[in-house]
């Protein structure tokens, strides 16, 4: 009888072993080929009856028992299955940037309380698969070479070594040899005011009514007196956030400041310090400018980046939420955006009632969020129940209030000679909708209303970079060869970099690249680094089609 339990018991946990790793192994195959989540339940019955059959945890245990090579292999796919599960498509770029530049005031609870399942479930994987090789010697022997595999065939790993190689290989500046620095050869004589509606996520992909209905009907209602370019693709080191901001902004991807960083154990003090952008070209010019977000200005730089950049008034969750009359009404991240823009219209009054030369106001919507979108009270009024999933649902809130909010705006003569640009920040990350999403090449938001922009829809071959000189030339602004940064304005006949080299080829030049990411953080360089002198100024030719796309020579 003493026998008899520990014999039940080493077979129960064999099979809660098996059935461990099998969830887990189904659940990996699902994520990574884009399968219904239920199809982890038939994967992990296969990965048993196989263990059943080959007896795997009940055959002779090694002579030896050690710690498996494969541990820390497995906990790298398991990161890497958490980041692809949550955001859809894994950005290094991300990843790095937001673990230098701060994750203060991050409101994705959701997503935290998913990283503790993660983490929880890796713990008992590892652990199963350490009982599995210390209690079947078949799979010691064989866990070596396993790790190999694994580790080759990650995708992080795979990332990381590309970049290398591309250094190896390139000399690391034919981003920075086609970077023109933003130019004014000649201001308008009468500025407009500018106003700018970043939708969080709302990419143009969902005006597909085949696919998703009439959720970005409001959205193609400000069109129609709009002029909506078409075209506009994501590049990488563009899709988050803070760098879809940068990039339509600066003209430039958001390359991390990686060991440029001066202190790694501090947020960033600066935010792409090397870069003129946007709010450093109108401040200069007389503008008076805002940024009002609903999340918390700390969060990934924000506020750090528009005060370096020209920004009179940042206000975040911070500033806006003790103004509201429900200081309670908020989502994990802040503000929900019926609020923020009735703020913004109160900012947009202050600035308009001051008289005090043009003005400028930058919001940042939440509504479109990923994974579920967080939608505001009056869009439940007007749609319904929410089911806290339906990533449609919160698409057609955010197109509705931005519309409402125009109509406000203009009804009130707040928009007389303004410029107003309506853009996504970047594509949306893992949603409800993702394998509909995914159909077809996507596509970012971007359209300009103003009182001298023609009603009309324009096709180019584009990326978010190109929404910066466009917004000068668009404000009145003469720029020098149409270009800033490397953004082409498409306005102009110029050809902008995704027409010429396309988005494959682009992407392929940035893994190496190094000297716009010196560029872009000059003056982080660590504490008693020597800069290196300055190369010969002439062209450095790396390809005959280098050669015919020499960008035109800065005139600073």
């Amino acid at each position: 009888m003493p026998r008899f339990f520990p014999r039940v018991f080493n077979s129960q946990l064999r099979w809660a072993v098996l059935l461990i790793m099998g969830l887990w192994l189904g659940h990996a195959i699902a994520s990574m080929a884009l399968l219904p989540i239920w199809l982890m339940f038939p994967i992990a019955a296969a990965w048993l009856w196989l263990g059943r059959q080959f007896r795997w945890g009940a055959a002779t245990p090694p002579a030896q028992r050690h710690w498996p090579w494969s541990l820390f292999p497995i906990a790298l796919w398991g990161l890497y299955i958490y980041l692809a599960d949550s955001f859809g498509e894994v950005d290094l770029g991300a990843l790095f940037f937001h673990l230098q530049a701060g994750m203060q005031g991050h409101g994705g609870v959701d997503r935290s309380l998913a990283a503790i399942g993660y983490t929880l479930s890796m713990v008992a994987l590892l652990a199963s698969f350490t009982w599995l090789t210390h209690h079947d010697g078949r799979w010691q022997r064989i866990e070596h070479f396993l790790a190999l595999v694994l580790l080759a065939s990650n995708p992080l790993l795979y990332g990381v070594s590309q970049r290398g190689a591309a250094i190896v290989i390139d000399d690391g500046a034919w981003f920075d040899r086609q970077y023109v620095e933003p130019v004014v050869l000649e201001a308008p004589s009468s500025p407009p005011n500018l106003l700018i509606l970043y939708l969080e996520s709302i990419e143009r992909t969902y005006a597909d009514r085949e696919r998703f209905g009439d959720v970005y009907a409001d959205l193609e209602a400000i069109g129609e007196e709009a002029l909506v370019f078409e075209g506009v693709k994501q590049i990488d080191n563009t899709g988050w956030t803070m760098a879809g901001m940068i990039a339509s902004q600066c003209g430039t991807p958001l390359m991390p400041a990686g060991l440029l960083h001066d202190s790694q154990l501090e947020p960033l003090e600066q935010v792409v310090p090397g870069a003129d952008c946007l709010g450093d070209i109108l401040s200069s010019h007389g503008y008076r400018l805002s940024y009002l977000g609903g999340a918390s200005t700390d969060f990934a730089g924000k506020g750090v980046f528009y005060e370096d950049h020209g920004f009179d008034r940042i206000l975040g969750r911070q500033q806006l939420q003790p103004r509201l009359e429900d200081p309670d009404y908020v989502n994990n991240w802040g503000l929900y955006d019926d609020s923020l823009y009735d703020f913004t219209v109160e900012e947009i009054r202050r600035l308009d009632d001051e008289a005090d030369g043009p003005w400028g106001v930058v919001a940042l919507s939440i509504s479109g969020h990923a994974p579920n979108g967080y939608p505001a009270q009056r869009c439940r009024e007007r749609q319904g129940e929410f089911d806290g999933r339906d990533i449609l649902y919160s698409v057609e809130c955010s197109a509705w209030l931005t519309r409402q909010l125009l109509e406000r705006l203009d009804g009130e003569g707040l928009l007389d000679n303004t410029l107003v640009v309506v853009t996504s920040d970047h594509l949306t990350m893992r949603v409800s909708a993702w394998e509909d999403l995914i159909e077809t090449e996507r596509e970012n938001t971007f359209m300009l209303l103003g009182p001298y922009v023609p009603a009309e829809r324009r096709e180019r071959d584009a990326s978010m970079m190109d929404v910066f000189p466009t917004v000068l030339e668009a404000m009145g602004f003469t720029i020098d060869w149409h270009r800033a940064g490397l953004g082409v304005s498409l306005l102009s006949d110029e050809p902008t970099l995704v027409e010429e080299h396309g988005l494959e080829t682009l992407n392929e030049r940035m893994r190496g690249e190094t000297a716009l990411q010196e560029r872009l953080w000059d003056g982080l360089a660590p504490k008693g680094a020597e800069k290196a002198p300055d190369p010969s100024p002439e062209q450095v030719v790396e390809t005959p089609e280098d050669m015919a796309d020499d960008p035109a020579p800065d005139m600073q």
